[in-house]
């Protein structure tokens, strides 16, 4: 299994060898470092955690500098569940190599919040029409159902928060690499801003 965290760039555009353009997503994954090997003896299950990037030593927790102890300062921890860890230690780098045009993977990453919006924007309602004595009503959600109801059920779809979800995107190919800046092209778009963690993983 392949895997590395890496922030999202901006989006641009790669052309192939055919001259077909494909919208693609820039993203910064430099090398990251394996921190902990988890298996079902101690952990209850086998996973390889990874950190990615740097930060001030000041910023870091006790318990995290004892776990880490001199394998780097790390701003961003996450785990990637696999069946074998056998090959795999702590300290060990995990690069960008692993990876080549063509390879299908899987971005999981947080979604733009949104902040609160309405049911249009939210759940793509039509609201209300424009005519036949309409006044204000034409984004409303209309009625949430009669009979005698005596609280609103769970699952309705109303307005409220909107974004800030783990997103996870699969079957997106890999369109170019460029070993030089560590940085990975991605067709098509991938959840998040610019400076989103995101977390790729390929078979």
């Amino acid at each position: 299994m392949k895997f590395i965290l890496g922030t999202k760039l901006n989006m641009t555009q790669i052309f192939d060898k055919d001259g077909i353009v494909h919208p693609a997503t820039a993203i910064l994954a430099t090398p990251n470092t394996i921190t902990q090997v988890k298996n079902t003896d101690s952990d209850g299950y086998t996973a390889i955690q990874i950190g990615s990037g740097t930060r001030n030593v000041s910023r870091i927790h006790k318990a995290q500098k004892g776990a880490w102890k001199d394998l780097g300062t790390f701003t961003a921890l996450k785990e990637f569940r696999i069946g074998d860890t056998t090959a795999f230690k702590a300290g060990d780098k995990v690069e960008l190599g692993q990876f080549k045009e063509g390879d299908v993977v899987e971005v999981s990453g947080i979604s733009k919040g949104k902040g609160f919006q309405g049911v249009v924007k939210r759940h793509g309602f039509h609201g209300g029409p424009r005519t036949h004595g309409q006044k204000h009503s034409e984004r409303e959600p209309g009625s949430i159902g009669g009979g005698l109801r005596n609280k609103v059920p769970k699952k309705m779809r109303m307005a409220g928060r909107m974004g800030g979800d783990r997103i996870t995107v699969k079957n997106l190919k890999v369109v170019h690499i460029d070993p030089s800046t560590n940085t990975l092209y991605i067709e098509g778009a991938v959840p998040g801003r610019r400076g989103t963690l995101l977390e790729i993983s390929g078979k």
